[in-house]
């Protein structure tokens, strides 16, 4: 195979491709180009051939035909070696092009704009990029095709290692390369028009899903399991993919679940002091305060043990104080918006396998959006829970207070992360400071989860605030009756018998929200006014399965 002789350059994401052309000229590389990559390189100094002039046909259309002609596909397409081909290309006047370096137009970063028209998106479907693109990765065998900056250096290396051409085993990388991209183009690309076409049938619009190579990861939820991360960059909210990583060693599989957990469940408190703190992907801490330092503490309050070698997610910048409330404490992951220079410097310095992750953008309260999981043979795809209540309505005898509400809210946002079924008690411990006592997970019924775990949960931990507050002058039976007196209950949801109700009233509760709904709605009810309960009707289920 010879040196590569001519490159096609015409990129939308410009970055490095200067630099690209210029070395590619050092290395007697003829440049084709079109348009604004064609000026930019001009500009650059260097000597540029239009494609205009290289095919003898001009530009038309307002640039949508440029690239469409059988001296740049013949060009990219036809077999080096194969007799048949070269005579074709001599006898059409068909010069070879031996690389492309080509990027798409940003139909994605397009439609991720609040108020884009149909017609703006449309403009940004790219024709001549994947046509191109295409014919170069598909004679892999003698066209090396660049759709990534990234890849830039890379093909320079090759080059001089090997006196100008480029090796197979990286074309052939690069050739996949641009199929996984054209594929995650084309599928944003439909599904996007399936969601302006969407209709009230019972199919719903179509599915296309298509990432580009992985990152792999040490192994999966156990070591015997391989596992990889695959990152959806048309994501624009703060996410754990996203997040870059400060300091600490790799992330495992378990890391990225939990994380994903605890952001999902601070995004509940964005604009607030918030922390959320999760084991195994349910939150066994969470909490508002005055501050983040005082949120944090609050949250670890709410399960000490748990804590141990958990994933912690927070709403603001981690400051100092916030990050001495880690000392002799052991968690495997802190994610934040940010880090104060001392914070950072503290917290790489207590530890070097904690890891420390920022944010790439503002954490914003959850937006709506597809929520996906896979099954065997399939997916199974729903809109992310972002809603808390339907309505607010009290039918029992005795009176929801109007300053619980905002208590009640965010215990509702507590239990909507806790897996069903779920159980969460909240408490005030401070003005706008609210933190999550006790949780029951998972159980195959209600009673369980309040019973045996939520209750449980939240007089371990008021018996260890009776301990570190050393209240005088009362019990610690009596401190956990008055505390718990000023509890919310939470159910994700609907109560179907009344038992739950009875083991609420043995433990002092006298405030409850659930989403109604059961066919026993008037017995649940009833027993709640037989214990003097207030009781709230929300009229939106939080399952999480």
């Amino acid at each position: 195979m010879t040196p590569i002789q001519r490159a096609l350059i015409s990129v939308s994401d410009k970055s490095g491709v200067v630099d690209f052309a210029t070395r590619l000229a050092e290395r007697g590389v003829e440049l084709l180009s079109t348009g604004g990559t064609a000026r930019a390189l001009r500009e650059a100094g260097l000597t540029v051939t239009d494609v205009s002039d290289f095919t003898g046909f001009p530009e038309m259309l307002d640039g949508r035909v440029k690239t469409l002609h059988p001296k740049v596909h013949g060009g990219l397409l036809y077999l080096r070696g194969n007799a048949e081909h070269e005579a074709t290309a001599r006898a059409h006047n068909i010069a070879p092009i031996d690389l492309v370096c080509v990027n798409l137009y940003p139909f994605e970063a397009t439609i991720a704009q609040a108020d884009v028209t149909f017609e703006e998106a449309v403009e940004q479907i790219d024709i001549g990029g994947p046509a191109m693109l295409r014919s170069a990765a598909k004679n892999m065998r003698s066209v090396t095709v660049v759709s990534d900056p990234r890849d830039y250096q890379r093909v320079l290396e090759t080059m001089d290692a090997e006196g100008g051409q480029t090796t197979l085993e990286l074309r052939v990388e690069l050739a996949q390369k641009v199929f996984a991209r054209l594929a995650a183009y084309n599928g944003a690309i439909a599904t996007y028009l399936a969601q302006q076409s969407a209709t009230s049938t019972a199919q719903t619009p179509p599915l296309i899903l298509a990432y580009g190579a992985g990152q792999r990861l040490r192994y999966g939820e156990n070591p015997h399991q391989e596992a990889g991360l695959y990152i959806d960059r048309s994501v624009t909210e703060a996410c754990i993919a996203h997040a870059e990583q400060l300091h600490g060693k790799e992330l495992s599989f378990n890391n990225y679940l939990d994380g994903d957990a605890a952001l999902e469940a601070v995004r509940e408190l964005a604009g607030a002091p918030g922390v959320a703190i999760i084991k195994h992907s349910n939150p066994c801490g969470y909490a508002t305060g005055q501050t983040l330092s005082e949120a944090f503490e609050a949250a670890w309050a709410g399960d000490p043990v748990s804590a141990f070698g958990s994933v912690i997610a927070v709403t603001q910048p981690i400051d100092l104080a916030t990050a001495e409330r880690l000392k002799g404490r052991f968690v495997e992951v802190l994610i934040a918006p940010d880090y104060e220079p001392d914070a950072l410097d503290y917290l790489r310095h207590k530890s070097k396998d904690l890891r420390l992750l920022k944010l790439p953008v503002p954490l914003r309260s959850p937006s709506h959006g597809p929520a996906i999981r896979q099954i065997g043979g399939g997916l199974l795809v729903q809109d992310r829970d972002v809603g808390l209540v339907e309505n607010w309505v009290t039918p029992t005898e005795h009176p929801f207070p109007d300053e619980m509400r905002p208590l009640a809210e965010f215990g509702i946002k507590a239990c909507k992360h806790i897996k069903s079924n779920a159980i969460a008690l909240v408490r005030a411990y401070g003005p706008r400071a609210y933190a999550l006592l006790g949780m029951g997970a998972g159980q195959p019924n209600r009673v369980d989860a309040l019973r045996k775990l939520a209750f449980v949960r939240a007089s371990e931990n008021l018996d260890q605030l009776f301990s570190t507050d050393k209240v005088y002058g009362k019990s610690p039976q009596e401190f956990r009756a008055e505390l718990l007196q000023e509890c919310v209950l939470i159910s994700d949801a609907f109560f179907p018998f009344a038992d739950s109700i009875e083991h609420a009233a043995e433990g002092g509760i006298r405030y409850i929200v659930q989403p109604g709904g059961s066919k026993r709605d008037e017995e649940v009810v009833a027993a709640c006014d037989r214990y003097g309960i207030a009781m709230v009707f929300t009229g939106m289920r939080h399952f999480r399965h």
